[in-house]
């Protein structure tokens, strides 16, 4: 749902004003035409993901079974932006600076610098136009690419000191003036040396985003935040967040500690072949924690069938039913490709989009046990 339907579904709507502490009689306008940003803006800042899901796992325990099995794995939650490539990045930065000189120049009345921009605009132009981009073509272009973003980095630190007390810059520009140095000096030294510094900017406008390596046949790397989720008969609840790639293996031990602090015991957990370490087993072994790891040593190694058949179980439950969910969610709940702005309000959406999902599986088990007890009710009656 588009932000102006959002408004007018506000407006209308008492659910909505009531879930978000608003009211408005029938007829009245909504002040502002981004008071559902300002919501969604002030709710990242209230949001703390641990509390929240204590109060849901509360509240959902009655209608939920077996929660003392746990399903743990990993998913990436993509951010909507345009796949990011050298080329493409440096001359965002060029444009933008490009475009805040003039800015800056209108308004202490000055004269624009000389530079080739233009000439270097018709570069890429027809560098994105053609169709077979050589590797000698595209390091042609990012060494000039990199000659006019110094230029005009310099051009504009001039600037900025003659409209110093005439112009008061904000905390937006700033740290996006931060930004495009930073990546100047990152694709310098990628130019130069062949080697990539470490947190690489891959947009200018998110800043906050790092390549995920997936290693998927269709998507070998994503952009967006990487979750580490824990599944409990069915509802999922986040137990790590983070937009820089991470290693989930080393996540099973804090994973099983959420799992008691939502729900209590935990006899039985499956998790994908990554989360077999040493000290996972052993860790699983000593607090008596059944897996779905394959036991380690000799094939001939002897094990009971019960334990054979668990295992199984619990492999399957996983792949099908978590993996499933993660689907459902990044289909049908706007996780697909996260269209927040921001580090803070991304991070909202990607909560929502989770228990929300949580909600409508819950709901349902609510109409199905209110209609069992109704149909019970009346072949007692």
């Amino acid at each position: 749902m588009s932000p102006a339907h959002a408004g007018e579904r506000l407006s209308s709507d008492y659910v909505y004003q009531f879930f978000c502490g608003v009211y408005y009689r029938p007829g009245d306008k909504i002040p502002g035409f981004k008071i559902i940003s300002d919501i969604r803006c002030e709710l990242a800042e209230r949001l703390k993901i641990g509390d929240l899901q204590k109060t849901l796992a509360d509240s959902w325990k009655p209608y939920m079974k077996d929660t003392h099995v746990e399903f743990t794995d990993a998913t990436c939650y993509e951010s909507y932006i345009r796949y990011p490539t050298d080329v493409k990045l440096l001359w965002e930065c060029c444009e933008w600076t490009y475009e805040q000189m003039k800015r800056v120049n209108k308004c202490i009345k000055g004269r624009m610098p000389r530079s080739k921009y233009a000439e270097i605009k018709d570069r890429c132009l027809g560098y994105q136009k053609s169709k077979k981009k050589t590797w000698k073509a595209t390091q042609k272009l990012i060494g000039s690419l990199l000659y006019l973003l110094n230029k005009l980095n310099e051009q504009l630190n001039e600037i900025e000191v003659k409209a110093t007390g005439k112009i008061l810059f904000t905390k937006q520009y700033n740290d996006r003036r931060r930004t495009v140095k930073k990546v100047y000096s990152q694709q310098k030294k990628l130019h130069e040396t062949g080697e990539r510094s470490k947190g690489m900017i891959v947009s200018i406008d998110k800043s906050y985003l790092r390549p995920i390596v997936r290693g998927k046949e269709i998507k070998r790397v994503e952009f967006g935040a990487k979750v580490n989720m824990i599944q409990v008969d069915g509802i999922n609840f986040i137990e790590h967040f983070s937009y820089d790639a991470f290693n989930e293996g080393i996540r099973l031990i804090s994973s099983i500690r959420l799992h008691r602090d939502l729900f209590g015991k935990c006899t039985h957990v499956g998790a994908d072949k990554i989360y077999a370490t040493n000290k996972n087993r052993k860790y699983c072994t000593k607090n008596k924690i059944i897996t779905s790891f394959v036991p380690k040593g000799k094939i001939v190694q002897q094990y009971q069938a019960d334990t054979r058949k668990i295992k199984s179980l619990l492999s399957k439950e996983r792949a099908t039913r978590m993996e499933g969910s993660f689907g459902t969610e990044k289909n049908h709940y706007t996780l697909s490709k996260v269209k927040a702005r921001t580090e803070a309000t991304e991070k909202l959406w990607i909560f929502f989009g989770i228990h929300t999902a949580n909600v409508v599986r819950i709901a349902q088990r609510i109409a199905l046990k209110s209609a069992i007890n109704g149909h019970d009710k009346t072949q007692a009656a």
